[in-house]
Order: C-alpha cells, then structure tokens, then sequence
C-alpha cells in the first residue's frame, strides 16, 4: 500500500521549541554516501519555522554511515572502525546541514554519561540554550567516536527524547523513512492499517514496531515508540511523519501533521512541575522579602542579590527549598552548590565570576527550574 495514503491530515500541537530527529536513511544513499535529497525539505522546515519565531534543535544520525562511504571497506570493521568512521563522517554531517541553512549551524556531541551525570547535564543544557538564544541551530548527535554504548540500536532515536526533555521542547519531531505507525509492518503486510493519533502510550502500542528500519540506520519504529515513552513522561508529545515526502514536511511547515502524534498524558510544565513538588528538596536556600515577591508574583528567577544564605549541603542540580526564613513558598534546581550560594550572597550578577573564579549564569535558580508551592498538585 501507499504509505502516504489513510493518514488524514490534522494540527500539530502548539509549540515554540521542537527537536528534529532525522535517521541515516534520510540522508545517506545506498552505498553510504551523503546526500541532500530529504534534508533540503527538512531544511526548509527549519527556516521557515524559525522565521516564524521558533527554535529547532536537530538531532541527526548519519555519521557512521557517511564515514562509511569515505574509508576502505576492510578496514571498517568492529567497534574501533565504527568509532573511526563516526569521526571521519561527523565533519561531513555538520557541513551538509551548514551547506542548507543560512544561519550558524553549531556541532554538539554527547554520550550517556553527559546526561547522567547531573553538573554535565546542567552544562548541557546551558549550552544548548545559549545557542538558541545566540540564533544557532545546534545539530546534536552522539559521540559515537569515545562512546561504547552509543552505538546500540536506534538510540539517537532515545537520544532525541533526551534531548527534548534537556531543552525543554514543546515537541519531539521524528522524521522517518515510513509515514506514520500501522497496525502491522506496511512493508509486508497489505492488510496494515495507519494509526493516526495515540492518546496514551501503551505496551500494546509496541506490538505493532518492527525490528530495525534500514541499512543506514540504526534504529526502527520499536525505538520510536520508546523515543515517544521517553518523551511523554516528560510533558512532551512526539509526532512520526515521512522525512522522505516534501509535500508531507511542507506540511508539517505550516502547522499540519500527515503522520502520527502520540500524546503526552500532561503538559510540560505541568509534568515538570509535578516532579518540582515530589521529589525531597537536598537544601534551602534563604532570600529576602523582595526576592520573595518576585519569586512568588511575577515569575522571576532567583538572583544573588536577593538571597541572604543557604541551610544545609546541596551541590548544583540538586533541588532545593526556597524560603524566606519562616515560610518555604518554593522549590528549584540550584545552579550552584551550597558554598557558593553563601559566598555570593546579597552581590550583583556581575560579581558572581570575580567572586567564585567561575560563573554558571546569573540566576542561583532559573525560573525555568522553579515552582511556587500552593495547593495545585
């Protein structure tokens, strides 16, 4: 069957920040080589989108892949050759998508452990949103060239999930080389039926993935669907759409999905917000009754100079209580560690370096990170 056929289109959810997951098979030939026939569309997207006054983050696969097309075929054998074709075909990825865009494209490369350990993913997440507020477009994959593990099936698939809930994306975009989910593999079975939207992630949503999806790639739809659960859980829908039809990504340009959208079961913030309030503060951090109004009335973040000390040890990314010293009103993620929080106390931002030697940004918690404690869940 067409797999362009039985989708019928409907509206993307609302967004202002998304995560472009792209697949080798969308960028590579046959025999490996890099190519612009579906990334120029997907390009497009991008552009458009951000002349539209949003934010896209790419995550792209194709590295190894686009290694392979370069090197000798005896020599591109077990791990180390995977690893050396990732780092011979990364340079070649990033300028495909530079050679599309006309704005800055900014390579950046992490593993798992980036992501697991809490002050690297801070610093993650710092750098990815400076290069959104600098006007890049910041192509992420993994550092496939140092990492073991990252070479496991479909996991730039996981990865995009990751990296959604890193930047606090509204929406997971996976292009891919099928039109959506179906009730059965549409490659085989005639009789597969597409599924446009799913409400809820369930186990019986995985029946229906296949194993991998291409040569060139390393993940199928199996991965997708996981990519999907990732990301629900942290308020963020996904949608799986075919990054092979130009008709379907302009589409996608002007608001419209042809493919499938899985839901999240709450918002983002609400999802975010939920975790704030349940997971057990590690501090508390101490700040006058100005920073207490603003905090709690006009939605600011928590500079220095309204905090007048810190109870307890907390190290960065841990969260923390706020209060004013009789009544805990918030809780946060620091972005400094108990120390430090005294050491620049009641000082201007701008003395924040001078002091510590060093600096993680202005705000001791950003108000992306914090959340008033009423009698909302």
């Amino acid at each position: 069957m067409d797999q362009a056929q039985g989708f019928t289109p409907q509206p993307l959810p609302p967004w202002h920040r998304a995560v472009l997951k792209v697949g080798s098979s969308l960028l590579t030939t046959p025999d490996g080589a890099l190519t612009e026939v579906h990334a120029q569309a997907l390009a497009s997207f991008v552009a458009r989108s951000r002349d539209a006054g949003r934010e896209v983050v790419i995550v792209s696969s194709g590295a190894v892949a686009a290694g392979r097309g370069l090197a000798r075929p005896d020599r591109s054998t077990g791990l180390p050759g995977r690893q050396a074709l990732a780092a011979l075909g990364q340079t070649r990825l990033v300028a495909l998508w530079q050679g599309l865009l006309s704005v800055p494209v900014a390579q950046v490369l992490l593993t798992h452990d980036d992501l697991r350990h809490r002050r690297r993913y801070l610093n993650a997440r710092a750098t990815l949103r400076e290069l959104l507020a600098l006007g890049t477009v910041p192509v992420v994959n993994e550092n496939d060239t140092v990492a073991v593990d990252e070479l496991k099936l479909g996991d730039n698939d996981n990865l995009a999930a990751i990296v959604a809930a890193l930047v606090d994306a509204d929406v997971l975009l996976i292009a891919s080389d099928v039109a959506g989910l179906f009730t059965a593999d549409p490659r085989t079975d005639a009789q597969a039926r597409p599924v446009q939207d799913i409400p809820a992630l369930a186990t019986s949503s995985f029946a229906t993935a296949g194993g991998a999806g291409s040569k060139a790639g390393t993940g199928g739809m199996r991965t997708k669907l996981e990519a999907a659960t990732k990301a629900a859980a942290a308020g963020i829908e996904t949608v799986l759409f075919d990054g092979r039809d130009p008709a379907c990504v302009a589409r996608l340009a002007a608001g419209t999905l042809t493919g499938t959208r899985l839901r999240a079961p709450q918002s983002r913030m609400a999802a975010r917000k939920y975790w704030l309030r349940h997971t057990p503060p590690i501090g508390r951090v101490l700040v006058d009754a100005g920073a207490a109004q603003a905090l709690q009335t006009r939605g600011a973040s928590l500079l220095p100079g309204g905090v007048v000390g810190a109870e307890g040890e907390f190290t960065r990314g841990d969260v923390i209580e706020i209060g004013d010293g009789q009544t805990v009103f918030a809780r946060g993620i620091a972005q400094y560690a108990a120390s430090d929080v005294r050491r620049i106390a009641r000082l201007h931002t701008r003395d924040i370096e001078a002091v510590l030697g060093y600096s993680y940004g202005e705000t001791v918690v950003h108000r992306d990170d914090l959340v008033t404690l009423g009698t909302e869940p």
